[in-house]
């Protein structure tokens, strides 16, 4: 799954993690794979399925 860094970056501002968030635009590219990134993605505490907020039962 691809996810755009601002979305990540936003997530992490909205919870008032700014050094975290930081951190996210510095490491990570533009469009995030969340497989090849996941790693990274665990140590930012981010949890791509918490992303989607719903979004994926809407597309049926």
């Amino acid at each position: 799954m691809e996810i755009d860094r601002q979305e990540i970056v936003d997530e992490l501002r909205g919870r008032g993690e700014d050094d975290v968030a930081d951190r996210a635009e510095r490491e990570l590219p533009e469009v995030v794979d969340t497989d090849t990134h996941a790693d990274l993605l665990h140590q930012l505490g981010i949890n791509p399925m918490d992303l989607l907020g719903g979004v994926a039962g809407t597309f049926g």
